[in-house]
């Protein structure tokens, strides 16, 4: 198998295992399972999920988690990723959500590559060409016409609820620029492991002080769904999502991103029985578009 072809699928198994997140999410949600708590177990759970991968790839799990190669600089780094991709992403955007509907949140979220190639091109100095940010642009259209009734969805909610869901997807881009800059010297799972360790103790301790906890009963299928969200929705995209990086641009690495709403919304058809517009058929030729113009040579 190639490396490109590698690539390739690291990224679509990636991208549909973080479009099942927000199925699971969603249900979850419904049954009364407040937000904050709910993505901190969710990280805390999926970090401990990656420590037997990490043993067997390793065979000292001490030595792999705490390599002495690695600098104070490394560290800070490390911390920086964990608080920027998990803490302040998923914080931010169920903060959004309180104040502006969930199809207006997704959209935000999903600006991710613009703000990758624009900080891509001045902190990476990767090249910004003209099909490429045309790609970018057809990848977003793409996404808001598959998200569904958007002329709604963008019509009402908060300038701050807004502001935070951009700034859920600044933090996201932010964070992908920084592992791209800094190259910690740490694999993909141990990388994978700190970043949604440290996010998840940040996201458990705001629940803390904001009073909200698991609820009292959990019935056997949300349990189930949990550990769906935690381990292969969580656990299993991320992983995949650095090895990725690691092969890959930021840029083109953070293109394939417009999968994730994509596999939501056929997931939402074939889970939740939700319905299928032929405006949303046309989002979905958009992304392919816009990621075929993004991976292009």
């Amino acid at each position: 198998m190639s490396a490109s072809t590698s690539y390739r699928i690291l990224m679509i198994t990636s991208t549909f295992l973080m479009g099942s997140s927000f199925i699971a999410s969603k249900i979850l949600l419904m049954s009364g399972i407040p937000p904050l708590p709910l993505a901190g177990w969710r990280f805390l759970l999926a970090a401990i999920a990656t420590l037997p991968i990490i043993l067997t790839q390793n065979g000292r799990l001490s030595l792999a988690l705490l390599p002495p190669e690695l600098t104070a600089r490394d560290w800070l780094s490390v911390v920086a990723i964990g608080l920027l991709q998990t803490a302040l992403v998923m914080g931010l955007l169920f903060m959004a959500m309180q104040t502006i509907p969930a199809p207006t949140a997704a959209i935000l979220l999903f600006t991710q590559p613009i703000w990758v190639a624009v900080l891509s091109r001045l902190v990476l100095g990767e090249s910004l060409y003209r099909f490429r940010v045309f790609g970018l642009l057809l990848g977003i259209a793409g996404v808001t016409l598959m998200i569904g009734n958007v002329g709604n969805s963008l019509a009402g909610g908060a300038l701050i609820g807004k502001l935070l869901g951009l700034g859920s997807a600044f933090c996201w881009g932010l964070a992908t620029v920084v592992n791209k800059r800094i190259a910690i010297p740490l694999g993909a799972w141990t990388l994978n492991f700190w970043q949604m360790f440290i996010g998840a103790l940040t996201l458990l301790a705001i629940a803390y002080v904001s009073n909200e906890s698991w609820p009292p009963t959990t019935t056997l299928t949300e349990w189930g769904w949990f550990l769906w969200l935690a381990v292969p929705a969580s656990t299993g995209s991320f992983g995949l999502w650095f090895m990725a990086l690691s092969r890959g641009t930021a840029m083109r690495t953070s293109g394939f991103l417009f999968l994730a709403p994509l596999f939501t919304v056929l997931l939402s058809v074939i889970v939740l029985g939700a319905g299928l517009s032929w405006i949303q058929c046309l989002g979905g030729m958009l992304v392919g578009s816009g990621l075929w113009l993004v991976n292009r040579s």
